[in-house]
């Protein structure tokens, strides 16, 4: 059975009990007969409130210990969270996944739907420079002919949010596919958890972007931000997703392989369906 959750909380199992009046003194039996005294508090389980409780079923972290998610304590500026988040889902990754609490889904979609958002605003910045060094006479006719430009900025200001809303279902997919892949091999499901996975790893688009070497770079130095662009071929989202299947469902093993292979199809299968919506919404609106 699994260890009791580390997080116990002090409970009164009977807050008062009456009290035997004495046999001699100054008050008088009926006096003293009502009054009451507080029962020593007993420690209990903060998760199930057993005090016998010796390995809670309900306990999803396993070890009872969790990360703290700096998005979510609203105490420091919304930058900062969203930066120090982000940060922590690339340079400490597999400690941050694997100890990655359960909780609402909404503040954990606000962060990826942020992110995504300053990702693909970026990628768009970074276009303009490189199409100004390789097609200069194609850029200058979209700045310069009414119709172009007009069209390009209709297609900058659907397709900016589309893709960053593709992504933000990819990532949400994936965390999906990896609840699913580990029920297949016997885990216990923690679907809410799974997403919340899947969405906090939006992190990874915004730190491995241009923006996020810039910010990077200007941090932690020029080497730091140039080492961003080399964590994708690092196996971060496997080693990710590893360490999230080991702190989340207790998975080794062959059996956390199998269940990361499902959740690398579900992702792609997500990938594949939402671009193509993506892009008939995209030119259905734009052509329209």
């Amino acid at each position: 059975m699994e260890a009791c959750s580390t997080s116990m909380v002090p409970q009164r199992r009977s807050s008062l009990v009456p009290v035997e009046p004495p046999s001699s003194g100054s008050a008088s039996a009926d006096s003293l007969s009502g009054e009451l005294l507080d029962v020593p508090a007993t420690v209990v389980c903060a998760l199930c409130g057993d005090v016998d409780c010796t390995g809670c079923e309900h306990e999803q972290s396993r070890s009872g210990v969790v990360a703290i998610i700096a998005w979510e304590k609203p105490a420091l500026p919304a930058l900062t969270r969203l930066w120090a988040t982000a940060r922590a889902t690339t340079r400490d990754a597999e400690i941050f996944f694997e100890l990655l609490p359960d909780g609402p889904i909404l503040p954990a979609l606000a962060f990826a739907a942020i992110s995504e958002l300053l990702a693909s605003a970026a990628m768009l910045c970074l276009f303009v420079p490189v199409a100004a060094v390789v097609a200069p006479e194609w850029l200058k006719h979209l700045v310069l002919d009414p119709h172009a430009r007009d069209l390009t900025v209709r297609i900058a200001l659907l397709g900016v949010p589309s893709f960053a809303a593709l992504l933000v279902v990819a990532h949400a997919a994936h965390g999906l596919s990896v609840d699913i892949g580990a029920k297949r091999v016997g885990a216990r499901s923690s679907r809410s958890r799974a997403i919340r996975f899947g969405l906090y790893a939006c992190g990874w688009d915004l730190v491995m972007g241009p923006l996020g070497a810039v910010v990077v770079a200007l941090k932690e130095g020029l080497g730091a931000g140039l080492g961003v662009f080399s964590l994708a071929s690092s196996g971060l989202p496997t080693r990710a997703t590893t360490s999230f299947l080991r702190g989340s469902y207790d998975l080794h093993g062959e059996p956390a392989r199998k269940a990361l292979g499902t959740s690398y199809v579900g992702a792609v299968v997500a990938t594949l369906l939402g671009t193509v919506v993506t892009l008939a919404a995209i030119v259905a609106l734009v052509f329209a």
